[in-house]
């Protein structure tokens, strides 16, 4: 399972190291001289296995987040700065201009995310590619809002014009799993929006966000974008205890988002954008289409090695079928190929975390001591930076596997009799995110459909757990969200509804029609972006 250098295409290879020795705030790349982290991967370039250093990051301190909290203050002004009294036509062009820069940066940031995370080489394009879409989607989105705010409406002799304004800054905190896709559709909606924003890369996932720098630097305002590299605590911590944070934007753990949260000093001014964990389970009944299915659960359970929030983390299957399933499915896992990310047909990669394999052995070897089996003749197969997936059955509800969110290629499968079992356990879950459901009877799957709605927010039909298409709302109940996104669902998140009133009489009136005529004001507009 080892690759050796010469079996590395050139375009892919590591020729140099990235040494990020500069970090964004105020509008200025400031450099830096102190203490610094390397960052490794978990791919070796090398006969011999060894992790590869792809370069350095800088590891700021308390007073290098307090400048990029001040240099985010200042931008923002007491709502009076530059960027949140901006035309939402000047915004636009500003994120237009960022996008069309970042396009030139695609394959240094898909190579960076094979070798930081090893994603594999199809999933890493798309990843960037839909990053884009989603800027130009976001900007269409954006312009469709500011055509239906052009009016003004008149109730009970008031006149109104309701527009959408900034919250203010922003602690933007991404994943390391889609560290430009998830970082993204947090960053760029709360900026076009108006706010202003701090943001740390993900602690896997970093150094792609290098190549960005510049058109961060050159496309906003100076202090709109600040960048800073480190440790979570050591920087999130102070901005948080500052209590001038006003939203947090976390893609990750609840723990982390609890963490932060309880910082804050003044909680109840603190709005929250959470994507956090989830146990997406499948359930899948006597009457499905177990090839569609196994299929289904494949990708459910395992692109990307099962490392993102919506994977299917335990399978539900009706005894009746649960043996053929098995069967099926266990054949299936060991058909997938295990190779480095620009390898042709590789579905199983590299895992980023040093310890993740090590994690997932320890879930193996408990739910065998609790009496499951390893169903798969690969399941559990160890090298120094992958595990191969294991299929576990039967599991039951003692099992760590059963219990925790593996993030990570493992496959607890369940066998139940009655539908009230995955049910109950499903109200019982600290979770609430998505669901899979298999089957095609429609007297058994519209109650089934009714009840699901209630315990997730969002009912998969004979098809894996996802986050896309991104115009579709993504969130979930209990500790898997807090706040919505979409495309249309994050700006309003990132942005609070606010407007202009005024009797109804003729003095009013003349000071409106002016404002309009004059077009001095740029929250009072009925101009229609085209």
């Amino acid at each position: 399972m080892e690759t050796k250098t010469a079996e590395i295409p050139d375009n892919y290879k590591i020729t140099g190291l990235t040494h990020q020795n500069s970090y964004l705030v105020s509008g200025e790349l400031k450099e830096w001289h102190g203490e610094t982290a390397e960052v490794y991967s978990t791919i070796s370039s090398t006969e011999t296995y060894k992790p590869t250093l792809l370069g350095t990051i800088p590891q700021l301190g308390e007073e290098e987040a307090q400048s990029a909290l001040n240099s985010a203050l200042e931008a923002f002004d007491k709502g009076q700065g530059l960027w949140p009294t901006m035309k939402v036509e000047d915004r636009i062009v500003c994120m237009t201009k960022f996008v069309e820069q970042m396009k030139t940066k695609r394959d240094e940031v898909v190579k960076l995310l094979m070798w930081e995370i090893g994603k594999n080489l199809p999933d890493s394009e798309k990843e960037f590619d839909r990053t884009v879409d989603y800027i130009y989607d976001t900007i269409e989105a954006y312009k469709q809002i500011d055509r239906d705010s052009a009016k003004f409406e008149k109730n009970d002799g008031v006149y109104a014009h309701i527009r959408r304004g900034p919250l203010g800054v922003v602690l933007c905190l991404g994943p390391y799993n889609y560290p430009l896709n998830e970082t993204f559709s947090l960053l760029i909606p709360a900026l076009i929006m108006g706010n202003t924003v701090i943001f740390k890369p993900a602690k896997h996932g970093v150094l792609l966000i290098s190549p960005l720098l510049e058109a961060f630097q050159s496309s906003f305002p100076k202090g709109v974008v600040n960048v800073v590299y480190g440790r979570g605590r050591v920087l999130a911590t102070p901005i948080m205890q500052s209590g001038k944070i006003d939203v947090l934007a976390l893609i990750g753990n609840s723990k982390s988002a609890n963490a932060l949260q309880s910082q804050h000093p003044k909680g109840n001014r603190l709005r929250m954008v959470l994507g956090l964990e989830a146990k997406n389970p499948a359930i899948i009944l006597p009457d499905a289409d177990l090839d569609l299915a196994v299929d289904e659960c494949i990708a459910g359970t395992l692109s990307f090695n099962g490392q993102r929030c919506t994977a299917l983390k335990v399978i539900y299957v009706h005894e009746s079928v649960v043996e053929e399933f098995n069967r099926r499915f266990s054949y299936k896992v060991d058909q997938l190929k295990f190779g480095n990310p620009w390898e042709e047909g590789v579905k199983l990669t590299p895992l980023p975390e040093v310890d993740k394999p090590a994690y997932i052995q320890e879930l193996i070897d408990d739910a065998v001591e609790k009496g499951a089996a390893i169903l798969n003749d690969k399941g559990g197969e160890v090298t120094e930076n992958f595990i191969y997936p294991a299929v576990l059955f039967p599991v039951s509800k003692e099992m760590r596997v059963f219990q925790e969110e593996q993030f990570g290629p493992v496959i607890p499968v369940v066998s139940f009799k009655d539908i009230e079992e995955p049910l109950d356990d499903m109200a019982e879950s600290n979770y609430g995110q998505q669901v899979s459901l298999f089957g095609k009877n429609v007297h058994t799957l519209a109650p089934l459909i009714d009840t699901l709605v209630n315990l997730v927010c969002r009912v998969n039909l004979n098809s894996s757990c996802q986050r896309g298409p991104d115009v579709y709302p993504f969130t979930g109940r209990k500790d898997s969200a807090y706040g919505t996104l979409s495309v249309h669902d994050a700006l309003r998140s990132f942005s609070i509804r606010t407007f202009v009133a005024s009797k109804d009489n003729a003095y009013n009136k003349a000071i409106l029609n002016e404002l309009l005529d004059k077009k001095v004001s740029n929250f009072i507009s009925t101009d229609y972006i085209l």
